[in-house]
């Protein structure tokens, strides 16, 4: 696991001290090793390279494993974050082929790998990676993506200049991005609490979509999908095989995704909730063979503590079990520093932050996470609540356009004040402005609450804005309502908030972190069964099935709850004093976002706030941006 940097300069030097700079600013990303290339070509205009890497030493700890790394046959060199679980068995393959070695690393094999096989070499990975080889035969630079978007890789094409890292903080501190804010990635911000890929906060830095690729050469880029989750196959027509077989089915390829991502040069832990999604990676572990070390954040306050149910997992499966004892003002005390390791603005990650912190200075490094279960498994409220709002959404479109608006009104009248209500009358209200009931489900600001906020409406950034999930809900549509609840959550949600923050947060403190339950493969393979298998009495009952019983009842049918912090009452009380100047309508109107935020309105909605009638999310983004916003930019 890395932090990767670099800069292609057509014609131009690249200026002195970026490449090291850009690398440095990586450092909390690989604390174990850092290493810079500069190269040069002149194939058809001047050109230079410089390459980039810290490293977090898991596969492969001796020197031989160094980043940048070169091969000698071919004069191609790479930058590589993430872990390849099946490099052995890649390794073999190209070893057969006449390939030689001379490290143990993964980074080696996937070298190897594009030198034999070219742009289509990702296709023989399960891992997480983001990369970039410098082609020298080729004169070009190759960057790709893993299939699921574990790991990020963000890139800006400005001038003379070509650059990609792994954190956009990074692009900008080399002072050749411009910090300007892209409007149509505030709209997305504002809309769901967070960028939705390729956007960003930034203009003119783009994210690489999970599973692509993208091809610099000659001063142009080229991008292609090489993979998506809704691929052939998916589209579930006359089943084979019941729910029953299909659980035994899917067992030996769950137990294959979570062994393999036990690859690994220093131990490997497992968080541990005590939820169906971790207990199941315990589970499957124990069954294997394996006593896994599990790691537990504790609070000390009852109420937050879900200490009850981790070591009766612990206890069933008798693994290393081991606590981090905190306290609610632990927790509230690293508010700050979580602020500052944020890549990007975000409605969540603190808590992320927090458990990344306290499991790093428990000496762990490598950490397997249950993130992703709900997702494919149909863990979330949205896979019984979309359906519904679908078929409203097709119902009301008969209803005649003269008698909606009044019945939406009568609705907004008559319902009590609550988010789900405002939701439910922007569905009604939309005039095509809600693409999907899945969109509004995610929705911190609906549109209309969003243009009041923005001093300024144009379509042409409100159409960009929603590209990329037109796109996502096209790819949807053949799939049934379930399992097109689970693409847009996996490809949406869980992309650009779940594993987002969990790289940024978790890298921040030098934590690698692995999650099994999205393998590209598995993923696929759960999304081809029909959706109806998938939402039952018993909750994620396909994973639940392929675990053959081995989980507690008790684990099973607890109520769902996330790890929670009191957010609410910490902005009522103990955090009041910071958030409020920060949303005042002066210090919004002087920051970064005053040419494109109505300062009276962001002070509204923390009034609102304060009165009862708007959740605590909405304030807390605002807060979270304008904070990054007068912090980078």
């Amino acid at each position: 696991m890395c932090g990767i940097f670099g800069i292609v300069a057509r014609n131009a030097p690249i200026p002195e001290g970026v490449l090291e700079q850009g690398t440095q600013s990586l450092a909390h990303r690989g604390p174990d090793d850092s290493g810079t290339i500069l190269l040069r070509d002149s194939e058809t205009v001047p050109t230079e390279i410089g390459l980039g890497n810290r490293r977090l030493a898991i596969l492969d700890l001796s020197p031989l494993a160094h980043q940048p790394m070169h091969d000698a046959e071919t004069g191609n060199w790479i930058v590589y974050n993430g872990e390849i679980y099946n490099f052995r068995d890649v390794r073999r393959e190209l070893e057969q082929a006449g390939a030689v070695f001379v490290s143990h690393s993964d980074t080696e094999v996937l070298l190897k790998a594009y030198a034999r096989w070219g742009e289509q070499c990702q296709a023989k990975f399960r891992g997480m990676f983001a990369f970039a080889i410098w082609d020298a035969r080729r004169h070009r630079l190759f960057l790709a993506r893993d299939p699921m978007g574990i790991k990020p890789l963000y890139y800006a094409h400005t001038g003379s200049y070509f650059l990609f890292a792994s954190e956009v903080r990074t692009l900008l501190g080399t002072g050749l991005v411009p910090r300007n804010i892209d409007p149509a990635g505030l709209i997305n911000c504002l809309t769901f609490g967070s960028a939705y890929d390729p956007l960003t906060l930034i203009e003119g830095v783009r994210a690489l979509p999970a599973g692509h690729t993208l091809t610099w050469e000659g001063g142009s880029l080229r991008q292609s999908p090489y993979w998506d989750l809704a691929g052939a196959g998916t589209n579930p027509q006359e089943p084979a095989l019941d729910e029953k077989k299909a659980a035994e089915q899917l067992q030996p390829i769950l137990e294959e995704a979570v062994r393999l991502q036990l690859v690994s040069d220093v131990p490997v832990g497992v968080f541990l909730s005590g939820g169906i999604d971790s207990s199941a990676l315990v589970s499957i572990l124990s069954r294997g063979g394996v006593t896994p070390s599990t790691f537990s954040i504790v609070f000390r306050e009852a109420e937050f503590s879900e200490a009850e149910h981790s070591r009766a997992v612990a206890a069933k499966f008798r693994t290393d079990h081991h606590e981090i004892n905190v306290s609610e003002r632990d927790a509230l005390a690293a508010i700050p520093e979580a602020l500052r390791a944020m890549d990007l603005p975000t409605m969540d990650g603190v808590n992320t932050y927090f458990v990344s912190r306290e499991a790093r200075r428990a000496g762990v490094k490598v950490a397997l996470s249950g993130l992703g279960g709900d997702e494919i498994f149909a863990g979330y409220s949205s896979f019984r609540t979309v359906p519904r709002m679908e078929r409203f959404a097709q119902f009301w479109n008969h209803v005649p356009g003269l008698l909606r608006s009044p019945l939406a009104s009568a609705f907004a009248t008559l319902s009590a004040a609550s988010d789900q209500n405002r939701k439910l009358v922007s569905l009604a209200r939309g005039n095509g402005r809600i693409l999907h009931p899945y969109f509004l489900t995610r929705m911190l600001f609906t549109p209309g609450q969003r243009d009041l906020l923005l001093r300024h409406a144009d379509s042409a950034v409100a159409e960009t804005a929603v590209g990329s999930q037109l796109d996502l809900l096209r790819q949807s549509l053949p799939l049934d309502p379930i399992n097109r609840v689970s693409y847009l959550e996996s490809r949406c949600y869980m992309l650009n908030t779940l594993l987002r923050d969990t790289d940024s947060m978790s890298m921040s403190q030098g934590l690698e972190v692995r999650v099994p339950l999205i393998d590209h493969q598995l993923a696929r393979t759960v999304l081809a069964l029909p959706g109806q298998w998938k939402v039952d009495a018993t909750p994620k009952k396909l994973l639940v099935g392929a675990l053959a019983g081995s989980l507690p009842d008790e684990i099973v049918h607890r109520p769902k709850r996330g790890f929670t912090l009191p957010f609410e009452h910490w902005m009522r009380q103990e955090l009041r004093g910071q958030i409020e100047p920060v949303l005042s309508a002066q210090r919004i109107h002087d920051g970064p976002l005053g040419g494109l935020l109505d300062g009276s309105q962001v002070q509204q909605v923390w009034k609102d706030f304060l009165g009862g009638t708007v959740s605590w999310s909405r304030p807390w983004f605002l807060y979270v941006l304008q904070s990054w916003c007068e912090l980078h930019l």
